[in-house]
């Protein structure tokens, strides 16, 4: 079972093209079942050995300490595993299909005013090449809708100031090309001028390519942008829950508000499927309302 688990992720890597994050969370998932499978038999199981009663068995014991999130991914990784397995003629029978998965509530995202989300990409302290590089990143977060992601993997190549635009590589290595605001490219504008002054006397450049430095001359992380993220939406709107992400959801949010569709907002964003990009319509209540009462008949009667 460990070679056609081996072969899987290879096959993640290889023709799907999935991201290292995803590889490794899948890798994680399958070795539990191995784990919990063997624990259970005494020996370590063959891959014809796996049936749903044991698959139920593994989801049972891992609802005990997960959240049903957690425990739906594991289920996506065994299945998008079994799948792979019977393609390959592996399996005869893909046991997964008679397992059902927890139902999982999905919690609205976090929504932040188009004030609160001006003031939190203003607060860095534009004085620093720090503070420059910091508002540059809040920027794309907000103004292109950026992943945390995709912002650190960012190469110089990939924007256009001419052109106004950002060439940005997402989910499964999929590129796509986003608008570039006036503010969000004045402010990787200023932030090029000083961008080698981000780095601490006596660390050499590891990436001259990237984009965005962090003060070892390394790639910038997500980490680190999480955490000026969460420290500029204290001092900017005191917001201290605040995560980049909430920064991409108030892009979509806003732009849907201000009468922009579903679908020019799911090619920005990236989104895969259109059921995705839905999820704002529930945040933007004051656009519904709007639509509600520009096209519903029973709005516009006088009492």
């Amino acid at each position: 079972m460990e070679q056609a688990i081996e072969a899987f992720l290879e096959h993640l890597r290889s023709e799907k093209r999935a991201s290292p994050h995803t590889v490794d969370s899948y890798g994680r998932d399958l070795r539990s079942l191995v784990a919990f499978l063997a624990e259970k038999r005494g020996r370590a199981p063959k891959l014809g050995d796996v049936d749903v009663y044991g698959l139920r068995g593994w989801l049972g014991s891992l609802a005990r300490t997960l959240a049903p999130s957690s425990v739906a991914r594991h289920v996506a990784a065994v299945r998008t595993f079994f799948k792979h397995a019977r393609r390959a003629r592996l399996v005869d029978v893909d046991p997964t299909e008679l397992l059902a998965s927890p139902k999982v509530r999905r919690p609205l995202p976090t929504l932040v005013s188009a004030s609160a989300a001006g003031e939190i990409v203003e607060t860095p302290d534009e004085t620093t090449a720090t503070g420059l590089r910091d508002r540059a990143v809040l920027e794309l977060l907000y103004g292109c809708g950026l992943r945390v992601s995709e912002a650190c993997r960012l190469d110089l190549g990939d924007v256009d100031l001419r052109e106004r635009q950002v060439r940005v590589l997402g989910k499964g290595r999929k590129e796509r090309v986003v608008p570039l605001g006036d503010k969000a490219a004045e402010a990787v504008e200023a932030y090029l001028a000083a961008r080698d002054a981000v780095v601490r006397p006596g660390y050499v450049i590891r990436e001259p390519r990237a984009l965005f430095y962090s003060a070892l001359g390394k790639r910038l992380s997500p980490r680190t942008v999480q955490a000026f993220t969460k420290k500029n939406g204290a001092l900017g709107a005191g917001r201290a829950d605040l995560h980049p992400h909430a920064l991409r959801h108030a892009c979509a949010t806003h732009m849907l508000d201000g009468g922009a569709d579903l679908r020019s907002i799911q090619e920005i964003l990236g989104h895969s499927s259109l059921s995705t990009t839905q999820r704002y319509t529930h945040v933007s209540i004051d656009h519904l309302v709007r639509v509600y009462d520009a096209a519903h008949p029973l709005a516009k009667l006088k009492s």
